[in-house]
């Protein structure tokens, strides 16, 4: 039954623990846990009290097996379960190769010294578990308290592991952050670019709105000061008539008055001298008289008319006089307001342009804070990468000085050995040369005993014999000295082989000496295309951060250009409207007539 229910846990994935206490498993049982712990990747805890797992020793050190190789258990209970010293061995096997079990209860078992050793030792290479109880093993006091220190130590590297995964993992939080922040401090720095440039052009608008309007009313000002001076040119001609009027009524009176006094001093004497003559003439005097008297009268009259006139006149010219007070009051009055509007839009416009200014300043600042920033750590960037180019230089010199100087070693060897081989393989030529002509003259010397026997043979039939013995005896000598030939030449033969294959084995070690050769030819080149890949990746991030820089540059340059421009144009709508202003203020009679006075 156990073995169908641990079979079915093989390939579930919901369970989380799993209490099997005191139902006598055995030796199939822990086989089939072996398993379970192999295959199943949701189970976390394990409790195994009372079941005597430890007298089934194959299926105990299976089931430390399948321990070792699972790596998502993490608690395990075998109290009771009379594990004997070599369990405990088979179990600190296990807990040498699992990474993932955090506590072990191994109370009341027979584990004993030799076991709690073995536990002991496997906890060194163990850094996961953090609990493990021993009591009732016959366990010593000492190995106790050391696997208390390392449960302590392993406590202490998992507390230590958790606080750095949550500082890096705060860390990642905060570096993800400021880059939001980073994006959204330049995406509103944008906006406000944007902003400020619509306020801009919204202001330069409304400022053209203003300046046309302005020179619409100063058209109208103009129309008006032009419908006034012709009015005042005719008031002026009007009034120089009557003066000029005046003028001759008053030559008149002046003639008259003269004509009167002459008339008046020539009767008087005509009297005085006609006294004497009769009172018959005084009658016709008398009429004389009366007729001057009347003529007087006439002229009196006449002068009184012409003085009403010039009374008239100048009630005239003095209503005249104060309409052109007033007007020139309501001019006045309309170009002080004028110039108080042009006055509080220079202020408006003075203020805009200020805080243009600040704002411009303020992001010139961001930008070059930022601009600074960036090339800080583009330089650190790049101090790194030569530092890491120099490094990688560095090496590379002392690997081709290596390879240089390995390169000259072999080949000054080869040379040697070459040189070696050559003298050795001469001496050892001549030295058989000298053996071969040493036995080609002891076979001539052979061939000619044997030609001399042979004549003696010849000569000495008779004696044939006798000396066949003799004969036997010099053949068998031939075939010795045959045999130490063809020995003689088997061992040329040899000595030529050795030849050969020592020969052979230091061109092979040559051969190897060159593939070595060509193994660091070949890991130069790959050094070289890294530092070549590294130096054109520096390149390519460098040409990246420049592009970069000068776009911003760029921007920064237009933005000014479109600044100043702006405040150019400001500058000469403001002069020109001043200048036309004051031109026009200048220009009019009203003008010239206040600055006499």
């Amino acid at each position: 039954g156990v073995k169908l229910l641990l079979h079915g846990l093989c390939s579930n994935t919901t369970v989380r623990s799993l209490d099997l206490k005191g139902n006598n498993l055995r030796n199939v049982g822990a086989e089939a846990l072996g398993k379970l712990l192999r295959q199943n990747k949701s189970i976390r805890s394990l409790i195994l009290e009372w079941n005597s797992l430890g007298v089934w020793e194959e299926g105990f050190s299976f089931f430390c097996q399948g321990l070792g190789a699972n790596n998502f258990l993490q608690r395990l209970d075998l109290r009771n379960n009379q594990i004997n010293h070599q369990g405990a061995g088979e179990l600190a096997m296990a807990l040498k190769q699992n990474a993932s079990l955090q506590e072990l209860d191994l109370r009341w078992n027979n584990i004993g010294l030799l076991g709690g050793r073995a536990l002991l030792n496997c906890l060194h290479s163990n850094k996961t578990l953090k609990r493990l109880e021993l009591a009732g093993n016959n366990v010593p006091s000492d190995i106790l308290k050391a696997v208390e220190q390392a449960m302590d130590h392993n406590q202490d590297r998992q507390t230590i592991l958790r606080e750095t995964q949550n500082r890096t993992y705060i860390l990642s939080k905060e570096v993800l952050s400021l880059k939001d922040e980073k994006t959204k401090q330049f995406l509103d720095l944008m906006d406000t670019i944007d902003k400020q440039r619509e306020e801009i052009a919204r202001s330069g608008r409304m400022s053209a709105a203003r300046v046309s309007q302005l020179q619409e009313a100063l058209d109208e000002q103009h129309s008006i000061m032009n419908s006034l001076k012709a009015k005042l040119q005719m008031t002026e001609a009007a009034l120089a008539l009557s003066e000029q009027k005046v003028h001759n009524l008053g030559e008149l009176l002046n003639a008259t008055k003269q004509e009167q006094t002459s008339m008046a001093e020539r009767h008087f004497t005509e009297l005085q001298q006609q006294k004497q003559e009769g009172a018959d003439r005084e009658g016709k005097l008398l009429r004389d008289l009366s007729a001057v008297g009347e003529k007087n009268l006439l002229l009196r009259n006449q002068v009184d008319e012409l003085e009403k006139k010039c009374k008239v006149q100048q009630d005239q010219l003095f209503q005249v006089k104060q309409d052109l007070t007033n007007t020139t009051a309501e001019l006045k009055l309309r170009a002080v307001q004028a110039e108080e509007r042009l006055e509080m839009e220079k202020r408006r416009f003075k203020q805009s342009l200020e805080d243009m200014e600040s704002l411009r300043l303020k992001e010139v600042d961001h930008m070059t804070q930022h601009i600074e920033a960036s090339e800080r750590s583009m330089q650190d960037r790049i101090q790194r990468l030569e530092a890491i180019r120099i490094a990688l230089e560095e090496e590379l010199s002392k690997v081709k000085a290596a390879a240089l100087t390995e390169r000259g070693q072999a080949e000054e060897e080869l040379i040697k050995v070459r040189n070696q081989a050559q003298l050795e393989e001469q001496q050892r030529l001549e030295h058989l040369e000298e053996k071969l002509r040493l036995m080609t003259e002891s076979r001539d010397e052979a061939q000619n005993c044997c030609l001399k026997q042979k004549q003696m043979v010849a000569e000495a039939q008779a004696k044939a014999n006798q000396l066949s013995l003799h004969a036997d005896g010099l053949r068998r000598r031939l075939e010795e000295l045959q045999q130490d030939l063809n020995s003689k030449e088997e061992e040329k033969v040899t000595e030529v082989n050795k030849v050969k294959v020592e020969l052979q084995e230091q061109i092979g070690h040559l051969q190897a000496e060159r593939t070595a050769q060509e193994g660091l030819r070949e890991k130069i080149a790959a050094l070289e295309r890294q530092l070549k890949a590294l130096s054109s990746n520096h390149r390519e991030a460098l040409l990246d951060k420049e592009g970069e820089i000068s776009m911003l540059l760029e921007k920064l340059r237009m933005k000014e250009a479109d600044i100043s421009r702006m405040r150019e144009e400001e500058a000469q709508r403001a002069t020109f409207l001043q200048n036309a202003i004051m031109a026009y203020v200048q220009g009019s009679p009203l003008g010239t007539h206040s600055s006499r006075k």
